[in-house]
C-alpha cells in the first residue's frame, strides 16, 4: 500500500468576541453569506448548513463580475457546540475547526489538507484572508 503524506495547514486568529457569539456567526447562514470571502471582488451569495454530524454543507462563492464560482461544501463528521467542528470536503479533504474561549475572546483555529493543485503559500494565505475577514465581521457585529 502507498504511503500518501498530506500537508495539513494551520490558520487562526483571537476574535474580540464570546464564543457563542464568534459560533453562531461561523456556523449561521445568513452570516456566512456576509464573511465568507478572500477579497472584495467575491462574494458569497447562498449558504446552507445541515451543522449535525452527517449534515451537509454548501456555500456558493463567485466572484462578483460573474465570471466564475463554485460549490464549496462537504459532511460534518463531528460537532461540539462552542468548541469544533470537524468535516470532509467533498473533494475528499478534511478539515477541523476549534473554537477556544477566553472570556470575551475567542481563538479561532482551523487545520486543513491542502490540495495539490494551488500552492501551499497560496492555499494558506486565502484561507487566511477568510478567517480575517470573518474576524472583522464578528467583531464588527459582536
Amino acid at each position: 500500500m502507498e504511503q500518501v503524506n498530506k500537508t495539513v495547514l494551520t490558520i487562526k486568529n483571537i476574535i474580540k468576541a464570546p464564543v457563542k457569539k464568534v459560533w453562531e456567526y461561523w456556523t449561521k447562514p445568513e452570516h456566512i453569506t456576509q464573511w465568507n470571502n478572500a477579497s472584495e471582488d467575491w462574494h458569497t451569495p447562498r449558504a446552507e448548513n445541515d451543522l449535525r454530524v452527517g449534515g451537509q454543507f454548501t456555500a456558493r462563492m463567485e466572484a462578483k463580475d460573474g465570471s466564475m464560482g463554485f460549490d464549496f461544501g462537504g459532511v460534518y463528521e463531528a460537532v461540539k457546540e462552542n468548541e469544533y467542528i470537524e468535516y470532509t470536503m467533498d473533494d475528499g479533504r478534511n478539515v477541523s475547526v476549534r473554537f477556544t474561549s477566553n472570556g470575551e475572546h475567542t481563538k479561532l483555529e482551523e487545520r486543513f489538507d491542502a490540495e495539490e493543485t494551488n500552492s501551499v503559500e497560496m492555499q494558506r494565505t486565502g484561507w487566511q484572508a477568510i478567517l480575517d475577514n470573518f474576524k472583522k465581521y464578528a467583531e464588527r457585529n459582536a
